[in-house]
């Protein structure tokens, strides 16, 4: 290099160091002046830079292509004005003053760059420009207050708040009209159930209206569920005349329990002997002779231990009309049995005004019979096969099969069911209470039926007392049984 240039060069030197000084002191002292010379278009960053700009105006080396090597200068005073360079450092002439540049541009960069603020340029606001390419010198607070700048976002974000807004109040006018629309719906529900209801209500009274109601004093307080289990107790008089109790031909202990869900048919053997309240020890269906139903449930309570407070008491013609509603059963007979059928036909056939030999079997058949309710009836009541555990265990599959017809039956022939039955019913079940048990009579088809008699086998011995022939029973162990299998309550 040629000692003229040389000389040029550290007058350059010298001239750049003494801008750099007084920058950085205005910098430092915050004067406003100082942030005119930042002010900028858009337009100028996106070719270059303020100082490449500045560069080509004051100097004469243009762009890098067409600096070959020692620049010409027209006039050396145009150096003591203060040069400007350009950031990325164009002017390639002395490496000495890049590496003086490099050395003081960090201080800025460390002062206007903190590391918990966000960047002062962003693409989104300068219009996809590179982040980085600004003044060293340019403060923060210069950018955010260029409202211009800010302008589009603002637009951006009140466009969304409108969006918004819209949205929401569609959401609130839909809203409204399900809520309308819903309340319609629920509306309309409640008039069809409040209708149902009534209809449901004339027609189990309209039932109930054919049924004979009996009173009990001492129980009409007591509940119809306890413990999860409605106990009624079924009883089958063999009475032949109207008016007359006659004696209890069949009790059958009916408990429908939640807990368990089950519906449990318990035959409670009429031979069995028992305190009675009031009186002496005696068979079981005693008590109903000696007090009606109203005795009999005292007796089952007090040896048993059963809360059962409600009766419902057929008669013969009951049964046989039950089982004819439902289109007669199918059961399995024996031959034996078949001819039993026949003898007992022959009682109710004079009970009732017809020919001795109506409805009899043909005595050669067995097996799986069809029977109507006169031939149910009869099978029901045959205490020669099997003694009184044999003639129980034929009531229970009677009533079974007739459980499962039932409700095909209120389909086909409600009026039968109700003209044959409940004529010939009389109860202590209030009408209300009637319309209880109609409205889980749907549920009770999930049920498990299960069938047992009371006493259970081996808690019981055949003996003779006062010169009857009865059944002495363990009370103990059969008590604990019904617990468990009615209330799930096992007991030691």
């Amino acid at each position: 290099m040629s000692r003229e240039n040389g000389n040029e060069m550290e007058q350059i030197q010298k001239n750049l160091e003494r801008f750099l000084d007084r920058e950085v002191e205005k910098y430092e002292k915050g004067e406003a002046g100082y942030r005119d010379d930042v002010d900028m278009d858009e337009a100028e960053y996106e070719e270059e830079s303020l100082y490449e700009a500045e560069y080509d105006e004051e100097s004469e080396y243009g762009d890098e292509e067409e600096y070959d090597g020692e620049p010409e200068y027209e006039d050396e005073e145009e150096y003591d004005e203060e040069p400007e360079y350009d950031d990325e450092g164009e002017y390639d002439g002395e490496p000495e003053y890049e590496d003086e540049r490099e050395d003081d541009e960090p201080e800025y960069d460390e002062e206007l760059y903190d590391e918990e603020e966000e960047p002062l340029y962003e693409e989104e606001r300068y219009g996809g420009r590179r982040p980085g390419r600004r003044r060293y010198d340019e403060p923060e607070h210069a950018v955010r207050k260029d409202k211009g700048r800010e302008k589009p976002k603002k637009e951006k974000r009140k466009r969304e708040e409108d969006k918004h807004a819209v949205m929401s109040r569609d959401k609130k006018k839909n809203g409204k009209k399900k809520k309308s629309r819903g309340k319609k719906v629920l509306a309309v529900l409640a008039v069809l159930l409040v209708l149902f209801g009534a209809v449901w209500y004339l027609a189990i009274g309209s039932i109930y209206g054919k049924m004979r109601y009996s009173r009990v004093e001492t129980l009409a307080g007591e509940p119809l569920k306890e413990n999860g289990v409605v106990n009624i107790l079924l009883i089958g008089s063999d009475s032949r005349t109207e008016g007359d109790d006659g004696r209890s031909d069949a009790m059958i202990l009916l408990s429908v329990s939640s807990k368990t869900r089950t519906i449990h048919m318990t035959s409670l053997l009429r031979d069995m002997y028992v305190d009675i309240p009031g009186r002496d020890g005696n068979r079981l269906n005693a008590a109903y002779s000696f007090g009606g139903p109203e005795l009999l449930l005292e007796t089952v309570k007090q040896n048993l231990g059963i809360e059962v407070n409600r009766y419902a008491v057929v008669n013969f013609q009951a049964f046989a009309n039950l089982v004819d509603a439902v289109n007669g059963v199918d059961l399995e007979l024996t031959n034996e049995e078949v001819k039993w059928v026949n003898a007992y036909l022959n009682e109710y056939n004079e009970l009732r005004g017809m020919p001795m030999e109506t409805d009899y079997l043909d005595t050669s058949l067995s097996g799986m019979i069809h029977l109507n309710g006169a031939q149910s009836l009869a099978y029901s009541r045959n205490r020669f096969i099997g003694t009184d555990f044999g003639r129980t265990e034929r009531q229970r599959k009677v009533l079974s099969a007739v459980m499962k017809k039932l409700p095909a039956a209120l389909v086909t022939n409600p009026n039968g069911l109700i003209n044959g039955l409940f004529p010939n019913l009389t109860t202590n079940l209030t009408q209300m209470e009637c319309l209880r048990l109609s409205l889980i009579g749907g549920k009770l088809l999930t049920y498990d039926i299960v069938q047992e008699s009371i006493p259970l086998e081996g808690t019981y011995s055949s003996v003779t007392i006062r010169g009857m022939d009865v059944l002495q029973v363990d009370f103990d162990r059969n008590r604990a049984y019904l617990q468990e299998q009615l209330y799930g309550k096992k007991t030691q």
